[in-house]
């Protein structure tokens, strides 16, 4: 048994973190503890102050004792608008408050875009074009090219987890550019853990998604490796584990 924990930010897609557990068909739980979330967390001084050391230590202590053998911040905006040496120091903080490796989202997608071995992605956001631009800037300083920045303006979390395929699919397409080896869906409280493969077959190109690659960096701080294609491309990198 490899057991994860996962800190997400208030209510939202949470649930795509069950359906992801079973997608993966094999011995690994994922146990998420919600955090304190502001009314409204789309300005960068709340998405700065959503990510705060206390509010992230106060959830450790339930996820070490559910045993989990490592811990992501489920949240790429609460991370990367820290800028890449604040995003490190929000991690090293949280591994030391609970004893764990760790990681957060954002650092997530800067190695799952190393792992399917994109050049160049575009950005998908339900945020402002300003907090979509700041994620384009952590990714360029961890060294991956952004063509494409689309923002689609702060719409709240619970309108955003509301979205059907048809609105994730066309918010991939307006993110998407014709140089980009992959888009990047970095909204946490967007539900596609069940539609990855349609996705990427209709973008006909990886699509990188915020619990997705959440879930892919607990593993890689874990050392587990598992193949689960119905999980889009990032998880067909790496060989079979017998289970």
């Amino acid at each position: 048994m490899t057991a994860l924990g996962f800190l997400h930010p208030g209510h939202a897609a949470e649930d795509d973190y069950p359906r992801i557990e079973q997608l993966l068909g094999s011995d690994i739980r994922l146990t998420v503890v919600h955090t304190d979330l502001d009314e409204d967390p789309h300005s960068v001084e709340a998405l700065r102050a959503m990510g705060s050391a206390q509010r992230l230590a106060a959830g450790v202590e339930e996820l070490r004792l559910s045993g989990a053998e490592a811990v992501v911040w489920a949240s790429a905006s609460g991370s990367f608008v820290h800028g890449v040496q604040g995003a490190h120091e929000q991690v090293r903080g949280l591994a030391m408050a609970a004893g764990l490796p760790a990681s957060s989202t954002a650092f997530a997608f800067s190695h799952a875009v190393r792992e399917i071995g994109a050049d160049r992605v575009a950005i998908g956001a339900a945020v402002s074009d300003e907090v979509a631009g700041l994620f384009a800037e952590f990714l360029g300083e961890t060294g991956t090219e952004v063509v494409a920045v689309h923002g689609s303006g702060a719409a709240t979390p619970a309108e955003v987890a509301g979205r059907d395929y048809g609105r994730v699919l066309a918010l991939a397409r307006e993110a998407d550019h014709p140089d980009a080896d992959a888009v990047l869906l970095p909204d946490t409280a967007l539900h596609t853990a069940a539609h990855l493969t349609a996705l990427e077959k209709d973008l006909a190109k990886p699509v990188l998604t915020a619990h997705q690659v959440t879930v892919w960096e607990a593993l890689r701080l874990t050392d587990r490796r598992v193949n689960a294609p119905d999980l889009g491309t990032l998880f067909t990198r790496e060989p079979l584990v017998q289970v």
